[in-house]
């Protein structure tokens, strides 16, 4: 998958390797999935709470920050040999910090379950009923382990 990688906030210079790490997220996933690392293409925007809060007030109608958004593309068929751009996910930076301080986890790990989450929903899995919320958390958390990272619904 080509996948461009933003970073506009500096608070994310704190995680070490932030690229090659949503990268190989990226890569699990696909693997998992069983799909072509060469089809598609998206963009990944590491921002900051302010910047999330008014995205999630402009599409979401929330207050707020969230920790992750997902802005599945259109279905639009690419060019021949072209990959199909899929989408665009967001992630704050304050909000995953405060979020991996208060369940306990590593912040790199939390990225890295939210960059899978994000994925999952640009492939068309979302969590709106128990039975779909069970499937994809079931995804990531194959893929989390893949990575080396514990289960994220793991409450210790």
């Amino acid at each position: 998958m080509n996948v461009t990688i933003d970073v506009d906030d500096a608070a994310w210079g704190a995680v070490a390797d932030l690229e090659a790490l949503t990268r190989q997220a990226v890569a699990a996933t696909l693997d998992r999935l069983g799909l072509s690392h060469g089809e598609m293409e998206a963009s990944i925007l590491f921002t900051g709470d302010a910047e999330m809060a008014a995205l999630n007030r402009r599409w979401r109608g929330k207050d707020g920050p969230t920790n992750v958004l997902s802005f599945p593309a259109e279905e639009i068929t690419a060019p021949a040999g072209e990959a199909r751009p899929i989408g665009d996910i967001v992630l704050a930076a304050g909000t995953v910090a405060r979020e991996s301080a208060e369940q306990a986890k590593r912040i790199p790990d939390h990225m890295a379950h939210l960059v899978v989450h994000g994925l999952l929903h640009l492939l068309g899995y979302d969590h709106e009923d128990d039975a779909e919320a069970d499937a994809m958390e079931a995804l990531e958390i194959e893929v989390l382990d893949r990575l080396g990272i514990g289960n994220p619904y793991d409450r210790h």
